[in-house]
């Protein structure tokens, strides 16, 4: 187990490193931050005129401010991520295979799950660290709400969005393994993504029990639960199935390639 660990370990340092030395990771960074604060501005400004509006008719039922705020930051925060999240997933093992590289990693003693979940773990880090400077303007802006806001529900709201993340950085992995085309790669991510993300309102329409299962493996639903600042178990299993499902494809795609080579 230590050995597996330390392998684990290595694979996700060696990652890590990578990104933060690439000027593609700089440039995602960059334009992350700006849609992000862009948008931040955007929404905060919205919710204060139509709270302003609102006292101008006389409305008198209390409007939870906070909270909207929240819910519709993270939304477009998470709609922002659909773009990037492909693009920090698509060399994973794509660069690997256009280098010559994926063979050594095939072969090599480190078993194909650890290589996978230290990839995964190193760009999962590396998101999250991009979500840092959201938690301070997001702070800045909860703290002066009165009666105080619950930190719950933001931590709630993070941990589906690190969820989102690490299910869709999972499932663009195992495509990345296919293919020695980023480009191929990066797209062929966005389309699941995007099919994963509008699938409920398929389900709606499509009714019944076929509907309801498909309604489940939507990603957009059970992200809004925990944004919403509901735990519920249905979602966190869900997110793990796709984690899992991401790594246990990328080992056997890899296993593949071995087997071909041999």
């Amino acid at each position: 187990m230590r050995v597996v660990l330390a392998n684990i370990l290595a694979i996700y340092r060696r990652e890590l490193q990578s990104y933060f030395a690439s000027p593609l990771a700089y440039v995602v960074a960059g334009v992350f931050w700006l849609l992000t604060g862009f948008f931040f501005v955007v929404t905060l400004n919205l919710l204060t005129q139509q709270i302003a509006y609102a006292d101008s008719l006389g409305y008198t039922q209390a409007i939870d401010a906070p909270y909207q705020f929240l819910q519709a930051f993270l939304g477009v925060v998470s709609s922002i991520a659909l773009f990037i999240l492909p693009i920090l997933s698509m060399g994973l093992y794509a660069e690997e295979r256009k280098r010559g590289t994926l063979e050594l990693l095939a072969t090599s003693p480190v078993t194909n799950w650890a290589v996978a979940l230290g990839k995964l773990l190193g760009v999962l880090t590396f998101f999250i660290t991009l979500l840092v400077p959201l938690l301070f303007y997001e702070a800045i802006v909860l703290s002066a709400s009165t009666p105080p806001f619950s930190p719950a529900v933001v931590l709630s709201g993070h941990l589906g969005l690190i969820l989102l993340a690490a299910a869709i950085l999972s499932l663009g992995m195992f495509i990345s393994s296919l293919t020695d085309s980023t480009i191929v790669a990066a797209v062929s991510t966005f389309g699941l993504i995007l099919l994963l993300w509008v699938i409920d309102t398929l389900a709606q329409r499509l009714g019944g029990v076929a509907g309801a299962v498909l309604g489940h493996l939507s990603l957009l639903k059970h992200y809004t639960n925990l944004v919403q600042g509901i735990l519920d178990s249905s979602s966190l299993l869900l997110f793990a199935s796709y984690i899992l499902l991401g790594l246990f494809l990328t080992a056997q795609a890899v296993d593949a390639f071995r087997f071909q080579r041999s």
